[in-house]
């Protein structure tokens, strides 16, 4: 039998981390590694709240050199957008791609996903 366990809230000050590492760090308390009962087929995370993302670090040239791309699934609808552009729109949605894609892709990627709360400034009470 799998012991119950209660999931915790964590928050995340991003004023200057870098952006790499506090990815890793958000989606392991998400996938619940962090926990001694881990077992990588359940979901066993926790809530994660980030705040002050728009004080997130890059280092290096990504901000220039490194692009995202989508395709709309018509001919010639590729679409380019650098790390730059997208973070002066929506910095929540820089650190939410990266924190997906450090999750596992099976079907319990969105349901953590969903536990991810990013806000670009500081919050007193959530």
């Amino acid at each position: 039998m799998i012991p119950k366990i209660e999931k915790q809230i964590y928050t995340i000050d991003a004023s200057e981390r870098i952006l790499g590492r506090l990815a890793v760090e958000a989606a392991n308390f998400l996938r619940g590694k962090n926990q001694p009962s881990y077992l990588p087929y359940l979901d066993r995370g926790n809530r994660v709240v980030v705040f002050n993302a728009e004080k997130l670090r890059v280092t290096g040239e990504k901000m220039e050199k490194k692009i995202y791309y989508r395709h709309s699934g018509y001919l010639g609808g590729l679409k380019k957008q650098t790390l730059e552009e997208l973070f002066e729109k929506n910095p929540c949605e820089v650190l939410k791609k990266a924190v997906y894609g450090m999750l596992p892709n099976n079907k319990l990627r969105d349901k953590m996903i969903r536990r991810l709360k990013i806000y670009k400034g500081e919050i007193s009470t959530f």
